[in-house]
């Protein structure tokens, strides 16, 4: 007589004799991984301590210290308002990262769900969200954040939402690419038939699978969100001043790049830097859960 299989015995796929690896294993063995999430990790605890690390305070204006070379009282010098750069160099962090994986975090959000949706149900459904899909990636980041930005007004919370609406549509397409790959296995369909409810197969086999993409999407899109954000508010598009921002901070030091030279660099610095470690971050983030795509 046949036996029947149980729905926990088809829900899941079958274990495999050799360990299972940690998910975080693959990514101590690259070294730009590491190095890269180095240099994420000191600006960001720079930006979480920011308050105690702070020698004055970001936004006073002392006009009588104004644009002053790095000294004893000011490490990094001060503004044309005599702001301490140091000081808004810090702030500056909190606001680099806390846009930059805000609209990231909102984006990826919007994507998941657009992406389970069109993959699950199938469709119209799914014809009519990867139209949108396509109209959201049909214009570049930048045209896209500008136009929101023109409508939501300027300023922090404002830019997170512009940025976020052009992140959705990467994330919609892997998500509905990996999960069109996924629910076409035979122990998915074998767990559909059999009554497993869909939600439990959305958190047990779906997202897993597509964790890992969404990951390295992720680090990838966190450096363009810093970018983008810094590139508008050095053309006054972004955060309002005098919020202590780094794209503001190297447009005000256009004006006196002869004469004060530490008020663009100190920024652009601390810009490039952050950029550089988030892209090895992404990098290696992108080798250790896809060996093919190393180079050479």
């Amino acid at each position: 007589m046949a036996v029947i299989p149980s729905p926990s015995s088809i829900a899941a796929p079958p274990a495999s004799a050799a360990p299972r690896r940690r998910w975080w294993q693959p990514i101590l063995r690259e070294r730009s991984a590491l190095i890269g999430g180095a240099i994420v990790a000191v600006f960001a605890l720079l930006a979480l301590f920011a308050p105690w690390l702070a020698t004055h305070d970001p936004i006073a204006q002392d006009f009588s210290a104004a644009l002053q070379g790095p000294s004893a009282e000011h490490w990094l010098g001060t503004d044309s308002f005599g702001q301490d750069l140091y000081s808004r160099l810090l702030y500056g962090a909190r606001y680099a990262l806390g846009i930059g994986m805000g609209s990231v975090a909102l984006g990826l959000l919007g994507g998941l769900v657009i992406g389970l949706t069109a993959g699950l149900v199938g469709g119209r459904v799914e014809w009519a969200l990867m139209r949108v899909v396509d109209a959201i990636l049909a214009f570049p980041e930048v045209i896209l954040a500008i136009a929101f930005v023109a409508v939501l007004g300027m300023g922090a919370d404002k830019l997170v939402y512009a940025l976020a609406v052009s992140f959705v549509g990467p994330f919609a397409r892997i998500v509905r690419s990996d999960v069109l790959q996924v629910k076409s296995l035979p122990f998915i369909e074998a767990a559909t038939l059999m009554g497993v409810p869909r939600l439990r197969i959305v958190l047990r086999h779906l997202l897993p699978h597509v964790a890992s993409s969404l990951l390295v999407q992720a680090g990838i899109r966190i450096s363009t969100a810093i970018l983008l954000q810094s590139g508008l508010s050095f053309f006054g598009l972004g955060v309002v001043p005098p919020t202590p921002d780094w794209g503001l901070m190297i447009a005000e030091g256009r004006g006196f790049i002869t004469m004060a030279w530490w008020i663009s660099t100190w920024p652009g610095v601390a810009l490039a830097v952050l950029l550089i470690g988030l892209t090895l971050l992404g990098d290696g983030l992108r080798n250790a859960f896809n060996p093919r795509s190393r180079r050479g």
